[in-house]
């Protein structure tokens, strides 16, 4: 079978559902194909789906801002109605922790610029506004069979808080109101479709072809394919001319009882970057916590070769270290005998910062590279990718000036050679925080 459209999406998570969503919102033919059987049954199920400020970068910061905007007026972004089923912004406020490797004085003149409100907030203050906590300094974090691990804390941390952060309910299902309003603008779904070769000639790509035998003909390709990104770019041929690596890695999400005093007035708690002793938290409706790792260096990284090979369970040694560092940070967490949780992928970039752009094989374009931070800017990045698309087929080159996107809530302008193949690492704090 034959088929011919003017773009084809590789990746059914929730940026390749936002990218074909857009793309088709311009007025495009689109067909979105994965591998998998559903939308976000990849990466994306397996995403805390955390909406916070504090990155490195100010075009960092402003897509952040921007997407939240997205989130709280989904509805609105999707072009449904509550009727449909749709996912819900929950606002709790995010803390991020003090560290000597997330100094304030790097993210506040970026908050200041762009207009995200904060509290700075100092040991005793955050005791006060969430007494769940112990404000102990633990720096730098530490194995669990450190003699270290348990020594008293000699200081006290404060935090940064941004009141406007929070959680999307449920990433999953964030990724099929996407299909939903994709469908609903013409776009055509291909699941239990793999991509077996990139079709080119002339230097610029053709289409693809699928496992079934099926060829889809399009003058754009975008590789959305999360942790398979890089199989993809090399059946396409393209990649040696990136300085920034993709790799997949394998990182767990855990999920306790959330302990007493950590939710409060009968509202879930907020969300705890915890850089000081290599974890994260936030709340999973009002009864427990989810808890994941900030890939402190006392821990290795589990790179793997083949994103299908992966095991998807938690495991009791991942699960007994980070979730007994929550319970440093939260002394009434209880550390149960047995792991609960998933396992899932991410596609990281050697920076932790994502990749959008062109690539020397016209017409093919990437969103790779999300390293696990990404999900918060689905909405946004749809539509930095469909601004990419129409200036770079139109003629623009991206490489030597790069393409600006003009932010529709915010008015912000953002620089797409921010996150260029070609560019320089980013500096960040080498971690899923970015």
């Amino acid at each position: 079978m034959a088929e011919t459209v003017d773009a084809v999406v590789v990746g059914g998570g929730v940026i390749g559902c936002s990218t074909g969503f857009e793309l088709a919102r311009s007025g495009l033919r689109v067909a979105v194909v994965d591998k998998l059987g559903g939308a976000g049954q990849g990466s994306t199920s397996a995403s805390s789906a955390i909406v916070r400020f504090n990155y490195s970068t100010l075009d960092g910061v402003v897509a952040a801002w921007e997407s939240k905007h997205c989130w709280e007026r989904w509805s609105e972004h999707v072009e449904a109605t509550a009727r449909d089923g749709l996912v819900d912004y929950v606002r709790t406020g995010v803390v991020f922790l003090d560290v000597p490797q997330a100094p304030r004085d790097r993210v506040l003149p970026l908050f200041d610029q762009v207009g995200v409100p904060y509290d700075e907030w100092g040991a005793a203050e955050l005791a006060r506004n969430i007494p769940a906590v112990d404000t102990g300094s633990h720096w730098p974090p530490k194995a669990l069979d450190d003699e270290a691990f348990f020594a008293d804390a000699v200081a006290h941390l404060g935090g940064l808080h941004t009141p406007d952060g929070g959680y999307v309910s449920d990433p999953q299902l964030a990724a099929l109101n996407l299909v939903s309003a994709a469908e609903k603008r013409g776009t055509r779904f291909f699941f239990n479709a793999e991509v077996t070769d990139v079709i080119r000639s002339g230097g610029r790509v053709q289409g693809v072809r699928l496992s079934d035998g099926t060829t889809l003909s399009a003058a754009v390709v975008v590789n959305a394919a999360g942790p398979w990104s890089g199989s993809l770019n090399q059946l396409a041929g393209v990649g040696s001319e990136f300085t920034i690596r993709v790799r997949p890695m394998r990182q767990e999400v855990h999920q306790v009882a959330a302990p007493a005093g950590y939710h409060q007035s009968g509202a879930p708690g907020p969300v705890i970057a915890d850089l000081d002793l290599g974890t994260y938290m936030r709340a999973e409706g009002r009864d427990f916590l989810l808890v994941g790792g900030t890939e402190p260096e006392c821990d290795p990284l589990e790179w793997i070769d083949d994103p299908d090979r992966a095991d998807l369970r938690a495991t009791v040694p991942l699960f007994n270290a980070q979730v007994t560092r929550a319970a440093r940070r939260l002394p009434a967490l209880r550390v149960p005998s047995r792991p609960s949780g998933i396992a899932g992928v991410y596609d990281v970039a050697d920076d932790w910062t994502p990749i959008y752009d062109r690539t020397d094989l016209d017409g093919f374009y990437v969103a790779i590279g999300t390293s696990g931070n990404q999900f918060k800017n689905a909405p946004l990045v749809g539509r930095l990718m469909t601004t990419l698309v129409h200036e770079v087929e139109a003629g623009h080159d991206h490489d030597t000036e790069p393409v600006h996107h003009t932010c529709e809530h915010t008015g912000h302008v953002i620089n797409l050679g921010s996150f260029s193949r070609k560019r320089p690492p980013s500096e960040s704090t080498g971690t899923v925080m970015g």
